[in-house]
């Protein structure tokens, strides 16, 4: 197997700010992390995990991202991710934290992990809607909690069966 071994680390953003969540952008995620890497482990940290590393899926409502880098490069993205402090976007600058939760060899076994920790956060923010509008954007969200054939169709879902 000739292919690029790799590893999804599945994170939720925790803010104090609640203007945080709806001004997530992949670019933020991206450029906080790739900060967050070079503060810990330097140029050739920042060089390793910046091979394939990736920004692959973003959530603003439940706060959730999904990164991508080489097997071999994980551990070095893992341990940089608590030095991550602040997310720039619109210049505008918001304390928050990622949460790792899962790591995965698949974006299909992230998936299969999101879709229930997303079931289970969605209901959280139901209970504290404040409004219809509020309400009905939750519960489209709830009712889309599915892994479909089609999104398991994507091109670089399958890398490696394996996990440590």
């Amino acid at each position: 197997n000739t292919a690029v071994s790799r590893r999804y680390v599945l994170c939720e953003v925790v803010s104090e700010d609640p203007r945080c969540r709806q001004c997530i952008e992949d670019r933020a995620v991206g450029l906080a992390v790739r900060d967050a890497i070079g503060r810990v482990h330097g140029d050739y940290g920042l060089a390793c995990c910046s091979i394939s590393f990736t920004v692959k899926y973003l959530n603003a409502y439940t706060g959730t991202v999904l990164l991508r880098c080489r097997k071999d490069s994980y551990r070095l993205l893992c341990s940089a991710l608590p030095f991550v402090r602040q997310l720039e976007s619109r210049n505008q600058r918001y304390p928050c934290a990622l949460n790792t939760l899962h790591v995965g060899g698949t974006i299909r076994t992230c998936q299969k992990f999101l879709i229930q920790y997303n079931r289970r956060q969605l209901l959280v923010l139901l209970q504290n809607c404040t409004n219809e509008e509020e309400r009905q954007c939750v519960q489209k969200s709830l009712s889309s909690c599915s892994l479909t054939e089609e999104q398991s169709q994507s091109g670089d879902e399958e890398d490696d069966g394996s996990t440590e």
